[in-house]
């Protein structure tokens, strides 16, 4: 017989282990660091220029940073903070080497979610925010999974429920139930609302007074925050039923969106969502506030199936969510919930699989234009960065043939490429914050 002791025993030796595969992952100090980037990876792939343009306009202007020299000085070596130093100062035939981003817009926030675990939420969130870094944006990552592999993969693992999207769902409970008890009458029949008390052990932990700022921790990518998550948290979706018990006209699912209505506009460019793989007041926070949602899946039937089944269960969730009426305060994003866009993207494909190729036909009759043209393709190069909690970015391209890390690396820029290019429609189209 096994009782919650033998489980916390079998935690207690994996932890252990995963305290040695962070010792073999990451720096002697236990912390994830950012490698530094390539002459040729900054001219033709971050830039798009050529090399040896690069190397003229640089050797012109010593004032831009110089990077770190190989001992062959056949090689420059820079670091992400000089690369954005180089993006602001330089122009490439009178062109700028800035990201579009337009004046007076808040940052996109772009939702990775689906039903299935392992169908490749983590990973694409992560290698889109690495992406978007790259290509000169702010990105802030939350990450909505008690898995807590988007987490893990950014480097941060010692993380107290208090600061995770718990977190911010308890102290928006706190904050809504101490606004509504100052409100003299409810909305909609002009008579006294009830007033709620939450009990001493939400009340007394402070969440009400932590800041925004509280929340959100810095990665060793200077240009990525997140909110993280933990393993604790995955108690959220009980907590969050006894929250909603203690105050019904908290409008609990949108938490998430009043939270990041506090962020000034321009403190981010991109705000990039995972997803828990199910329907809960976690995913539901998520999917509320997001701009668009951008589905992955495997290429095989069970996973059409289960992402089948996962937008069935979303629109009745959503259609649900509908019935608290407009009256009811959800921050910028109002009721009935709408996308900006929404996308489905084929993850682990291998162009070689039959299977696979008919699986894609099938995706693409189904779901027309809103099928993502560009799958990410399954490689040793991407197997490799999952087993080391990182993106194909992070890893060094001297540590495997060029041509494995190259063919890894395109099947993932031209996915973000193509995302990227939905993120700026949504700019097009989304209204100006009054």
């Amino acid at each position: 017989m096994f009782t919650h002791t033998d489980l916390a025993q079998l935690q207690s030796q994996s932890l252990r282990m995963q305290s040695w595969i962070r010792k073999e992952t990451y720096s002697p100090e236990m912390e994830k660091t950012l490698r530094r980037f390539s002459s040729w990876e900054v001219g033709e792939l971050i830039f798009g220029v050529n090399q040896s343009t690069l190397r003229g306009r640089m050797a012109a202007d010593p004032s831009l940073p110089q990077g770190q020299v190989e001992t062959d000085g056949r090689q420059r070596w820079y670091s992400l903070e000089e690369i954005n130093e180089i993006r602001r100062r330089l122009r490439i035939n009178r062109k700028s080497l800035m990201p579009y981003r337009p004046a007076g817009q808040r940052a996109v926030r772009a939702a990775i979610a689906n039903f299935k675990g392992g169908a490749g939420k983590s990973t694409v969130a992560l290698h889109f925010a690495h992406a978007a870094a790259l290509a000169g944006y702010r990105v802030l990552a939350i990450d909505f999974d008690p898995q807590a592999t988007l987490s893990h993969s950014m480097g941060l693992s010692d993380v107290a429920e208090e600061f995770t999207v718990w977190g911010v769902i308890a102290r928006d409970l706190t904050r809504e139930t101490e606004r509504m008890n100052a409100g003299p009458v409810a909305a909609e029949s002009g008579t006294a609302l009830p007033r709620r008390t939450l009990p001493p052990a939400i009340v007394e932990m402070g969440l009400g007074d932590l800041r925004l700022a509280d929340f959100v921790k810095p990665t060793c990518w200077p240009t990525i925050d997140i909110v993280p998550s933990c393993a604790n948290a995955a108690f959220v979706e009980f907590a969050s039923a006894q929250y909603r018990h203690l105050n019904p006209e908290w409008s609990f699912f949108a938490a998430v969106s009043r939270f990041l209505d506090g962020l000034p506009d321009d403190a981010y460019d991109l705000i990039l969502f995972d997803c828990p793989p199910a329907i809960g007041y976690q995913s539901m926070n998520a999917v509320f506030a997001a701009d668009m949602l951008y589905i992955p899946s495997g290429p095989g039937y069970w996973e059409y199936d289960s992402t089948t089944s996962f937008i069935g269960q979303l629109a009745e969730a959503l259609e649900d969510l509908g019935r608290f009426g407009g009256a009811v305060p959800a921050g910028t994003i109002g009721l009935p919930k709408a996308f900006s866009d929404v996308r489905f993207l084929l993850t682990r494909f291998e162009p070689g699989n039959d299977l696979h190729v008919a699986m894609q036909g099938a995706f693409r009759r189904v779901f027309g234009d809103r099928m993502a043209e560009h799958p990410i393709e399954m490689t040793r190069a991407v197997e490799q960065s999952g087993r080391f909690l990182s993106s194909i970015y992070e890893i060094d391209y001297r540590d495997m043939t060029r041509e494995t890390w190259r063919r890894a690396r395109t099947s993932f820029d031209r996915a973000y490429e193509e995302f990227i290019g939905h993120v700026h429609d949504v700019w097009t189209n989304m209204e100006a914050r009054p």
